[in-house]
C-alpha cells in the first residue's frame, strides 16, 4: 500500500462527535472518493484532539494545518483548494481572539504551542482502534523493557526517581505506592485503573481513554510486574460508551498481538485486564469504594488502614492509580525517570493534564508542566474570558476544590501551593468564572452536588453537608442571619477533621474558600438583602435601568415568557406579572441594564 500524501488527522472524541464531525467525515470521504483521491489522501478518526471550543477540528498532517469549525457544506471547498491545488483555505482556520489573525500552523497556536505532552503525546496523531499505530509511536516498547530488561525492583526505582504523584487527586508517590504492595507476600495481588471521574466539567480521563486507550494499559503492565500482580480491572463509568467501546477493543487486540495474557513477551509474566463498569456514583472515585464495588458490594468508603496496598481488592495486596497516572508509566520506562523529572516543580515532577471550562474562550484539555501560573494556562492557553467581561475566580479540584480570586492567579500549578490558597489540585477540573458570577451561588451549586453524592455513611458528612447546603440556600433566598456564617464555618472545620473519607473531609472546601476570598458577597446577601453579581433571583426587582437601557431589544428577545414589553427606540419595561425570574433577560442584556 503507498503511503498517502497528506493524512486528514479528524478529531472524533465525544466533544467533536457532539458538534458534528461525523457528517463532516461522512461529506468528506465522499468527496474524496469522487475525485479519485482515495490512494493519495488518507483520513484517520483520532481521539480528543483537546480544543473542544473549535469543534469540529481537523490537523492536515504533514503541512500541520490545523482547520476548525467544520462543516459538510465545507467540504467542496476544503478538496478543492487545499487536498488539489495546496492552497490554505483561510476562513477555516483558526481566529486568535486578541489579534483577530488567522494562524494557519497548530503548533503557531497559543493553545497548542504553551502545552506540553506526555500523558496525551498521541492525541489526535493515531487512530485509537488500530493498535499498529500506537506501537509506531514507540507504544508498548517501555512495557517490554520493563518485562525483558528490568526486575520489579528497578522498575519501582525508576518510577520512584521520575518523582511521579498520583493524579487522581491525592498526590501520593506512585512509586511508593507500587514498592508498599511489592513487599507484601501474597497469592494474588490486583492493580486496578480509576477511570470513575464524576467532577463536574471533568472530562480528562474520559479523553485519554478514547484517544490512547493502549498507553492505559501498557501503564498497567507496567504497574503489575512491578507488584507482581496478574490480574487488573479497569473501573470505568458507563456514561462513558465511547471510551469503553475503544478500550474494549484495545484489550482484545493487546490480548491478540501477546501482550496480555499468559507468558507475555515471552517473559514468563502473565496478565490480564477486564473492564468493570461504574453506575456513576461519584464516591466511587475513593478507592476503597471503588473496590467494595467491583466486589459486588455498595460502593462506601472503608477506614485506613488497613491500607489498600496491603489489604484492598477481595482483601488482597492492591495498587489503584488514575488513568493519567498510568498514561505516563511507559514513557518513563522507555526514556528514564531522569528525563521525567526534569519537567516541573521541586516537589511536583513532571506534567499535569486539566480540563478547562466555565467562562473562558477556549474550553477545553490541555496538559502543562507543573509549576505553570493560573494566569498563563487561563489567559494565554486559555485565551481569557469571553465577551469582554472581567475575571472573577477559578474553581481547582472539583465540587471538594476551592475558589481561587484574581490577586491569586499568579500562583504556581502544582500540589503544595494549590493547597495553600485554599484549593486541591484534585483530578484536573478547571471551572473559571466571570465577575457575572455569584459565589454564594457557586457555593451552594457544589455543596447541592455533594449532599447529593454522599454515600451516606459517616455522620459528618452525611447530616453536615446537608446542613451546610441548607444554610446557603436559606442565603440565596434572601433570609440569612448573621450567625449563619460563623456557623457554616464552624461545621465545615466538623466535617473536615471527622469525615471518613477523603471526599467527606474536603467537602467543605467550596465553602470554606468562597468565605476566605469573597465575604463581602455573604455580607452583601445576609445584611443588605442584595446580589451583588444579580445572579440569586429571590434578591432582584428585575427592573429595567432606564439610564443604562439602549433600547436595543436584546432583553426583549430573550425572554422564553414574554413579559419584556419593548419597541423599536424605547426603553423596555418588565411585566412582574409574567416574570419567571428566570435570569435571561440579564443574561442577554450587554449593558448591565436590568436591575
Amino acid at each position: 500500500m503507498n503511503q498517502a500524501r497528506l493524512e486528514l488527522m479528524l478529531c472524533g472524541g465525544t466533544g467533536c462527535r457532539a458538534s458534528g464531525s461525523h457528517p463532516f467525515k461522512d461529506a468528506l470521504a465522499a468527496e474524496i472518493t469522487r475525485r479519485e483521491l482515495d490512494g493519495e489522501i488518507r483520513i484517520v478518526e483520532t481521539g480528543c484532539n483537546g480544543f473542544c471550543a473549535v469543534g469540529p477540528v481537523m490537523l492536515v498532517l504533514p503541512e500541520d494545518v490545523f482547520y476548525q469549525k467544520l462543516r459538510p457544506e465545507d467540504v467542496p471547498e476544503l478538496v478543492e483548494e487545499h487536498l488539489i491545488k495546496g492552497k490554505v483555505v483561510e476562513r477555516l482556520l483558526y481566529k486568535d481572539p486578541g489579534t483577530k489573525k488567522r494562524i494557519p500552523l497548530m503548533h503557531d497556536i497559543p493553545f497548542f504551542s504553551n502545552q506540553m505532552f506526555w500523558a496525551m503525546r498521541n492525541k489526535g496523531y493515531i487512530d485509537p482502534e488500530k493498535i499498529d499505530e500506537y506501537i509506531a509511536r514507540d507504544g508498548y516498547f517501555g512495557a517490554a523493557r520493563a518485562l525483558t530488561e528490568m526486575s520489579p525492583e528497578m522498575i519501582i526505582e525508576e518510577v520512584k526517581t521520575s518523582g511521579l504523584r498520583g493524579r487522581g487527586g491525592a498526590g501520593f508517590p506512585a512509586g511508593v505506592k507500587w514498592e508498599f504492595a511489592s513487599k507484601t507476600q501474597s497469592d494474588i495481588k490486583y492493580t486496578l485503573c480509576n477511570a470513575d471521574e464524576g467532577d463536574p466539567g471533568a472530562f480528562m480521563d474520559r479523553s485519554i481513554l478514547e484517544a490512547d486507550p493502549h498507553a492505559v494499559l501498557e501503564g498497567m503492565i507496567i504497574a503489575a510486574r512491578a507488584i507482581g500482580s496478574s490480574k487488573g480491572y479497569i473501573y470505568c463509568r458507563t456514561e462513558y460508551p465511547l471510551a469503553l467501546a475503544r478500550l474494549g477493543l484495545a484489550i482484545k487486540q493487546a490480548r491478540e498481538y501477546g501482550l496480555l495474557g499468559k507468558d507475555i513477551l515471552g517473559s514468563g509474566f502473565d496478565f490480564d485486564v477486564e473492564i468493570y463498569q461504574g453506575a456513576g456514583a461519584f464516591v466511587c472515585g475513593e478507592e476503597t469504594a471503588l473496590m467494595r464495588s467491583i466486589e459486588g458490594r455498595r460502593g462506601m468508603p472503608r477506614p485506613r488502614p488497613p491500607f489498600p496496598a496491603h489489604k484492598g481488592l477481595f482483601n488482597k495486596p492492591t495498587v489503584l492509580n488514575n488513568v493519567e497516572t498510568l498514561a505516563n508509566v511507559g514513557q518513563i520506562i522507555l526514556h528514564g525517570g531522569e528525563r521525567y523529572a526534569s519537567v516541573g516543580t521541586e516537589t511536583s515532577k513532571g506534567t499535569k493534564v486539566f480540563a478547562i471550562s466555565g467562562d473562558v474562550n477556549n474550553i477545553g484539555l490541555v496538559e502543562v508542566p507543573m509549576g505553570i501560573t493560573l494566569r498563563k494556562m487561563i489567559f494565554e492557553i486559555g485565551g481569557g474570558i469571553p465577551k469582554k467581561r472581567k475575571f472573577k475566580a477559578v474553581q481547582l479540584g472539583g465540587p471538594s476544590g476551592g475558589c481561587i480570586p484574581e490577586h491569586l492567579l499568579d500562583t504556581p500549578v502544582d500540589f503544595e501551593e494549590i493547597a495553600k490558597v485554599g484549593a486541591i489540585m484534585g483530578s484536573g477540573g478547571v471551572i473559571v468564572m466571570d465577575d457575572q458570577t455569584c459565589m454564594v451561588d457557586m457555593a451552594r451549586f457544589f455543596m447541592d452536588f455533594i449532599q447529593e453524592e454522599s454515600c451516606g455513611k459517616c455522620t459528618p458528612c452525611r447530616e453536615g453537608t446537608r446542613r451546610i447546603l441548607q444554610i446557603v440556600e436559606r442565603i440565596c433566598e434572601g433570609h440569612g442571619v448573621p450567625e449563619d456564617i460563623e456557623t457554616l464555618e464552624e461545621l465545615s472545620v466538623v466535617i473536615k477533621n471527622s469525615s471518613l473519607c477523603g471526599l467527606g473531609q474536603t467537602a467543605p472546601n467550596p465553602v470554606l474558600s468562597t468565605l476566605r476570598y469573597f465575604r463581602e458577597e455573604y455580607d452583601a446577601h445576609v445584611y443588605e438583602k442584595r446580589c451583588p453579581a444579580k445572579r440569586c433571583a429571590a434578591l432582584l426587582d428585575f427592573k429595567v435601568n432606564e439610564d443604562k437601557c439602549t433600547k436595543c431589544g436584546l432583553c426583549y428577545k430573550a425572554c422564553p415568557v414574554d413579559a419584556i414589553v419593548w419597541k423599536k427606540k424605547e426603553v423596555a419595561f418588565i411585566d412582574q406579572e409574567k416574570c419567571i425570574q428566570c435570569l435571561s433577560c440579564f443574561s442577554a442584556c450587554k449593558f448591565d441594564a436590568i436591575d
